[in-house]
């Protein structure tokens, strides 16, 4: 029986998803913060802000997370535990080594307390 050899390519819009649906698992975790991108990326990309960026690098890859958070939530538990999750679920399903999820908190959601005052 012969083998077969099977290369998986992932594009970097992809990785993002996955990044962003496994860091929105995580509780406490309200969803990405919007931020902008450079110029060179807005051109390469469909919107200007995002909210994950992917750097592949010698077959490696790059993770930075812009992270929203519940008021509630205890930040560093919060970030190690996106870390974590990231790197796990992008190297199982694409076998792609993850070298650093970058996890940058870059909000508060302070929608529910908004709304408890109305």
């Amino acid at each position: 029986m012969s083998e077969n050899n099977v290369e998986l390519s992932v594009s970097n819009e992809v990785l993002e998803k996955m990044a962003e649906i496994a860091a929105c698992e995580i509780e406490g975790v309200s969803g990405l913060s919007k931020q902008a991108v450079d110029f060179k990326e807005v051109l390469k990309s469909k919107s200007a802000f995002k909210g994950v960026k992917v750097e592949n690098s010698a077959g490696a890859v790059n993770i930075t997370l812009f992270i929203c958070i519940k008021k509630d939530a205890i930040a560093r538990s919060v970030a190690e535990a996106v870390q974590q999750n990231v790197k796990d679920k992008i190297q199982s399903m694409t076998g792609t080594v993850v070298t650093h999820v970058n996890v940058k908190v870059a909000d508060i959601d302070a929608a529910e307390e908004e709304t408890e005052k109305q």
